[in-house]
């Protein structure tokens, strides 16, 4: 057993990234598979949004140097996490001079990956040393995209840079998707947009569509993933949908 490491991009703040890793991973899980996530954003939102504890040795303490593990386990079975809290901002820093200052959480996730099935990344949204860690490290990236014109403006950015670091740090990085997120059908924008975005990226963008919905709001600041807060939900169905589709494209480009 080899872990598949899927990283949540994009330099965007506000796309929803971090709901979308705390919501996966959590399905992912429910669905009997060893999960494990990786709150990477300092503000520890990830971790927030399970209910984890931010004081305990996270992502900063296991960057940097710390010989004790930084697992903790959660209250959702087959989920585990390493949690982030405003530490975690110096890390861009204080890793700068290391050597291999790109590859040192892959080596990291080489211990780890035997004990997982799926582990996913929650990145800053900036393309600074943790983002291009989270890069070199992954088999594979979603980038999840508002419905709005300044994220399609920065689509192309990342993109660029996706496509660097397959030709240099992380030649087996597979892009799985761009899911839309925040979808309001009643706007013209945002339907504009996603016309405009499944037109110019075609089959790299997901069929399942993330919309607004209060209950996916609501649920982090009850420390519930929204399939546990309410499962019922449009939110809550509309990420099992989204689940389901990235297992499905995983498996598609595995058997490529």
């Amino acid at each position: 057993m080899t872990a598949k490491i899927i990283m949540l991009g994009n330099q965007k703040g506000g796309v929803g990234k971090t709901t979308t890793a705390v919501n996966i991973a959590t399905i992912i899980a429910a669905s009997n598979y060893k999960t494990l996530l990786i709150d990477f954003d300092p503000q520890g939102n990830s971790t927030s949004g399970i209910n984890g504890n931010k004081k305990h040795i996270g992502a900063y303490e296991w960057m940097t140097g710390s010989t004790s593990s930084p697992i903790q386990t959660t209250y959702i079975p087959h989920l585990n996490l390493i949690s982030a809290n405003m530490d975690l901002a110096a890390a861009d820093i204080e890793l700068m001079n290391r050597p291999n200052r790109e590859f040192i959480l892959r080596d990291k996730l080489i211990e780890l990956r035997n004990e997982y099935d799926y582990i996913l990344i929650d990145c800053p949204p900036s393309l600074g040393l943790l983002t291009v860690n989270a890069l070199t490290a992954s088999s594979h990236i979603i980038i999840p995209m508002q419905c709005e014109y300044y994220a399609l403006e920065g689509i192309s950015h990342i993109m660029q840079i996706i496509q660097r670091v397959q030709g240099g740090l992380n030649p087996k990085l597979q892009l799985l998707g761009i899911l839309l997120t925040m979808y309001d059908k009643r706007s013209t924008l945002n339907q504009q947009i996603a016309n405009d975005i499944r037109f110019h990226f075609q089959q790299k963008v997901f069929s399942s569509v993330i919309p607004r919905n209060v209950k996916i709001a609501e649920a982090p600041s009850h420390g519930k993933p929204i399939i546990l807060y309410d499962v019922k939900s449009t939110g809550a169905i509309s990420y099992m949908d989204a689940t389901k589709e990235l297992l499905t494209r995983i498996n598609s480009l595995e058997a490529a």
